[in-house]
């Protein structure tokens, strides 16, 4: 098999859905299905792409906007033949448009991956532009696709509550292990607890300043640490609401990755996801696997940081995560390091690449050979 996977952008900025994409095209091809990534370089100077590996096709950048409209990646997904199978990541752009076409013109199967982009909270953003690109071929991408693939099943409920038929393959994202995981140091100095991940008013960053500065006496001598980056307007209105609430012991990192990231994450005694709504949520595996304990919100799909008993699945209301913060300071390092544990074992049992590339190797088999249908697929 030869399998294409395109992207609109592989930067190290772009967010978790570049950093899934690289990850499980990688893990393909350890896994012996030969699969390529089509992308365009970056066009800020100052970003960089997550890989150089030879599977990465990345064009000069020539995207024009709002559309992202390139010449290049549609003289590319024209030319080339060697394809049995294109899966476009996103939705959108003319990218992943170009991509099912392509697939249809060429009779060949198609997959999308939506990551999280047909939530009703995201179709709520930009409504009508959104509304206009389902009308203008989106939708029919998507009706046309021979599967789409979801990362847990509340994502596809919201794909069949939109009346997609599709058969749907519910694959969670990979979670690559890094080589240096036994090498992290967890300091236990100090009471922290953190976020990770993109700043944006729906991941709640405010109300969990706002819980952090209710909370009880442990957040006096601790720290509460923000790793990631955003819209410079929002992370002013974060600095300043730390300000006006004169808490000195709010500590923006700014942007970080690779090793930096996970000994950010390694520091904390506990990771706070209070987004509204995650598809999956890559910040909360990869601190599992820094062996820290989770709290992750029910807009998000980790009811298994409760079975596991690994962190806390619950409200993102100011006061639950107040409490919630109450509960983390009052364990002991012990009660600490069971938890980190049992969590690491999910992620290593449940979620590494290696094993979700097998998933998904299965399911090119299923589609573009009619192999066994791995239970993973549903049907309507």
């Amino acid at each position: 098999m030869n399998i294409l996977h395109t992207i609109a952008s592989l930067n190290t900025r772009s967010g978790g859905t570049s950093t899934c994409t690289y990850d499980l095209v990688k893990a393909l091809n350890g896994n012996g299905c030969r699969t390529d990534i089509l992308t365009l370089t970056p066009a800020d100077a100052s970003d960089v792409m997550i890989g150089q590996d030879s599977f990465i096709h990345a064009l000069p950048n020539d995207a024009l906007s709002p559309l992202s409209l390139s010449r290049g990646m549609r003289g590319f997904l024209k030319r080339e033949t060697e394809y049995d199978l294109y899966h476009t990541n996103g939705l959108w752009l003319d990218l992943n448009h170009a991509t099912a076409a392509t697939a249809r013109a060429k009779g060949k199967p198609c997959v999308i991956s939506p990551h999280g982009m047909l939530y009703p909270e995201a179709l709520l953003r930009s409504r009508w532009k959104k509304r206009l690109m389902l009308n203008l071929g989106h939708r029919r991408d998507l009706e046309r696709a021979d599967c789409i693939h979801v990362t847990c099943r509340r994502e596809m409920e919201h794909c069949r509550a939109l009346g997609l038929l599709n058969p749907m393959a519910v694959i969670p994202n990979p979670v690559a292990v890094p080589g240096f995981l036994e090498e992290l140091n967890r300091p236990n100095d100090r009471f922290r607890i953190g976020f990770l991940g993109r700043f944006h008013p729906i991941k709640n960053i405010d109300r969990l300043i706002r819980a952090w500065n209710a909370a009880g006496k442990a957040t006096q001598d601790g720290e509460l640490v923000l790793v990631g980056d955003g819209p410079a307007e929002y992370v002013s209105y974060l600095r300043d609401l730390a300000r006006t609430l004169h808490l000195e012991n709010v500590r923006f990192t700014g942007f970080l990755t690779g090793r930096a990231k996970f000994e950010a994450l390694a520091s904390l005694t506990a990771l706070f996801v209070p987004s509204e709504s995650e598809n999956f949520g890559m910040s909360v595996p990869e601190a599992l696997l820094a062996g820290t304990p989770v709290m992750a919100s029910l807009g998000t799909p980790w009811e298994e940081l409760n079975i596991h008993r690994c962190g806390w699945w619950c409200s993102n209301d100011a006061d639950t995560l107040a409490a919630c913060i109450d509960k983390a300071s009052a364990l002991s390092p012990e009660e600490l390091a069971f938890m980190g544990e049992r969590g690491r074992q999910l992620i290593l049992q449940h979620y590494t690449a290696g094993k979700t590339a097998s998933q998904m190797r299965a399911a090119y088999e299923y589609i573009i050979n009619g192999e066994k249908c791995p239970d993973f697929i549903h049907h309507v």
